[in-house]
């Protein structure tokens, strides 16, 4: 038996044990009796040693030192104070670190990582005296803090003062990402969410390592981002929803308030305007975008496949080039996606004119574009990346693609959509693409699952929820939660860590922080909850 396997087993005993014996429920909030195991943490870490019968705990004299003249990392020390003020009641002051290590409290380091950590990771030590946490980079730092999260008992995440105690188990963590792109997606066109729903999601994303949350802005039923060019998209576009709801939209305040708070938690914002498809409510707000220049009415339904733009006309163009640019303008992040999926109205000629025009146009603005996997019937540029979204494990035009160097972002529909069902009686939710429950989620391996498309052609992992029948941020909770998670591991754990009966172990284990973080998450029989939860 290798050593992993032994770790792994050892791991999942210790973990069960410690649930059994950890975890109580009192009112709603877990209270701890012994610290959280290392061996618990979603993801999973590349390495984790826990130190027999050493504890670290937070007093009223716990400061948390933050990397001198750094504001990123004065920053992240705010916003872990800002975590654990309110559920300890305790000062936890930011101050400078001193040039040597610091003795006590919580130190954020961005010196003396290991190399191998790269950008994104971060090594973790715990000892009685004092807590650890050194990156390379800021984002390593935040990455850090969200294990240190983890390893305090769940009413830690509460917003009303806990008893306590606060204790982290003695350890070290080595960490780093498996992909650098691990995403989740938000359909906000088919119904709307506001600036507070898109944050909470935003905060919760924080906590698995989740680092892109892409938008997607428009579609048939709505479009929800202002564009002062063709103001009538927001304000008659934006205007319903699914079953005729009352829509809405963000101006472009609120969409650069979203991306700095994203920002803020290490998460860049990629918007989608979906093209030359799913654009009714475009082509409803203007009429000259019409080749026979007649707008339709508005859309409420649930179809697919009937809208395209005029390919033809070069007014579709302008149009095109003023909203990629006024969301360029906006957007700091690398990305801008077209969307290109369920094109049935254009014709394969009018599809390939189109989305090679447009590819020229988002590079224009110096944005890298994103598409479903859809545009690699066309002419890929060679930085488009084709996020593949089908339900097959082969597809010859990607793994084509691939071949010649595109890089393929994985969301299987039948594996990471989140908006399917997780059984044929779930109140919400489709099952187009199959029934996803956490065996189904967890139960693949990104770097080889799609015929032809290897490990080093594979951007990321990305979780998409539409929301055909998603309405409220509790809804969202219900079908992202506990599949969420799972996506978010497979994205930044080494797959040799993968272990099904373990991680149904681990998973559970996070029900009693999702109850005091008021998420209503789905009580999957396929997880192993712990008493209470």
């Amino acid at each position: 038996m290798t050593n992993l396997v032994v770790r792994r087993r050892i791991g999942a005993l210790f973990l069960t044990l410690s649930v059994i014996t950890v975890s109580t429920i009192m009112g709603g909030v877990a209270a701890a009796a012994a610290p959280v195991p290392l061996s618990s943490v979603v993801p999973i870490p590349v390495s984790a040693t826990a130190t027999s019968g050493v504890t670290h705990t937070l007093t009223a004299a716990t400061k948390i030192y933050a990397q001198s003249g750094s504001t990123p990392a004065s920053d992240i020390g705010g916003y872990l104070a800002a975590i654990l003020r309110p559920s300890t009641g305790l000062p936890l002051p930011v101050v400078p670190a001193p040039n040597s290590a610091p003795a006590d409290g919580i130190a954020l380091l961005l010196t003396g990582a290991p190399a191998a950590v790269g950008a994104q990771g971060y090594q973790l030590d715990i000892t009685a005296a004092n807590v650890t946490l050194r990156a390379n980079q800021p984002a390593g730092l935040f990455a850090g803090v969200q294990t240190l999260r983890q390893l305090l008992p769940p009413a830690v995440e509460s917003t009303t003062v806990q008893p306590g105690p606060w204790e982290i188990a003695g350890g070290h963590i080595v960490d780093y990402p498996r992909f650098g792109y691990r995403g989740a997606m938000l359909d906000v066109a088919r119904h709307f969410f506001g600036v507070a729903a898109v944050r909470r999601y935003i905060d919760q994303l924080a906590l698995y390592k989740v680092n892109y949350l892409h938008l997607h802005l428009a579609d048939d039923q709505g479009w929800r981002i202002a564009i002062n060019s063709w103001p009538n998209l927001a304000v008659y576009g934006g205007s319903t929803a699914v079953g005729g709801g009352p829509g809405g939209y963000y101006t472009q305040a609120d969409y650069s308030g979203l991306v700095a708070y994203a920002a803020s938690r290490y998460i860049t914002i990629i918007p989608e305007i979906d093209m030359p498809g799913h654009t009714n409510a475009a082509l409803a707000s203007y009429a000259q975008l019409n080749c026979n220049g007649v707008a339709p009415p508005l859309y409420t339904g649930t179809n697919v496949g009937f809208s395209s733009l005029c390919v033809p006309l070069e007014l579709t163009y302008t149009f095109i080039d003023q909203v990629i640019g006024e969301l360029a303008a906006l957007t700091p992040g690398p990305y801008l996606h077209i969307g290109g999926d369920e094109a049935s109205s254009t014709t394969p000629a009018d599809y390939t004119t189109f989305i090679n025009r447009v590819q020229q146009i988002v590079a224009a603005h110096g944005k890298t574009v994103l598409g479903w996997h859809d545009v690699v019937h066309a002419t890929p540029l060679p930085s488009t990346v084709a996020q593949f979204w089908g339900t097959t494990t082969t597809d010859s035009a990607v793994a084509a693609a691939a071949a010649a160097g595109t890089k393929v972002l994985m969301s299987p529909a039948n594996r990471t959509y989140l908006d399917m069902k997780y059984r044929n009686n779930t109140r919400l939710g489709q099952k187009w693409a199959g029934l996803i429950d956490v065996n189904q989620a967890y139960g693949w391996n990104p770097g080889n699952y799609l015929g032809g498309v290897g490990e080093t052609s594979v951007l990321g992992v990305e979780a998409p929820l539409w929301t055909e029948t998603i309405r409220t941020t509790a809804d969202i909770d219900f079908m992202a939660f506990p599949r969420l998670p799972a996506i978010a591991e497979l994205g930044w754990s080494a797959y040799a860590t993968h272990d099904l009966t373990v991680f149904k172990t681990r998973l559970g284990a996070q029900g009693p922080r999702w109850r005091v973080m008021g998420i209503n998450y789905y009580h999957s029989t396929q997880v192993t909850w712990p008493a209470g939860s």
